[in-house]
């Protein structure tokens, strides 16, 4: 399949978008989620290895829990036709006995021959001029739109750009929900009741992120 969720874990993003800059390295991290009760490998193939750097490749992830890959795009010297990227990613990934290590994983693990199923998770690559909307930065603001708007950009650029965050805020509510799904089994598993209030805490908090997104996404730009 490509992008998203499996049977066996979910994805987030469901593409990898770098901001392409001649001579920089950029990266990409994607948030890998067990959404079963079983321990999961998990192994990262790409069709251009010399140009990406990904660690981990390959791993274990325990019933419920996460880990997040780096993807990093290594410096190039030439921009690509048209800004347009063929790369491709593949994330397979097959249930393994509880408890074992990364290191333990027989070199067959992910082919046929070993009798496993292996589900895959295709992924594209998506290059970004470096002026392009990349959702909210690290100061809390959002990176995608402008403080001000230049007298200079159209109508259909700002539309544009406010389509885009919009996607970025769909995107990370649908991630936020999934995560409160997995929260919610953990909690059920574990039957901690001091959990509870741990629990409230983080719902309260990503109501809070998720109407920030929101306010800050449908308030209208003033141009000047």
């Amino acid at each position: 399949m490509t992008g998203g969720t499996n049977q066996l874990i979910s994805v987030q993003p469901d593409e990898l978008h770098f901001q392409f800059e001649l001579e920089k390295q950029r990266f990409c991290d994607l948030k890998v989620s067990n959404t079963t009760e079983h321990h999961v490998a998990f192994k990262v193939k790409t069709t251009s290895p010399k140009k990406y750097f990904v660690r981990p490749n390959t791993g274990v992830i325990q019933p419920w829990d996460s880990c997040v890959i780096r993807v990093t795009l290594q410096a190039q010297r030439e921009h690509p036709p048209d800004m347009q990227c063929k790369d491709k990613f593949l994330l397979q990934s097959t249930t393994v006995p509880p408890n074992t290590d990364v290191d333990e994983l027989p070199q067959d693990t992910f082919t046929k021959e070993s009798g496993r199923t292996i589900e895959e998770c295709k992924l594209k690559v998506v290059y970004l001029s470096p002026n392009s909307a990349t959702g909210i930065s690290e100061d809390g603001f959002n990176g995608g739109i402008d403080a001000k708007i230049h007298h200079s950009a159209s109508f259909d650029d700002v539309l544009q750009r406010l389509k885009e965050e919009r996607d970025s805020a769909v995107r990370q509510t649908q991630q936020l929900q999934q995560e409160l799904e997995i929260v919610k089994k953990r909690r059920n598993r574990k039957g901690d009741p001091g959990f509870t209030l741990t629990f409230a805490l983080f719902v309260g908090l990503i109501g809070l992120m998720v109407g920030f997104l929101f306010k800050l996404l449908f308030s209208s730009p003033s141009a000047e």
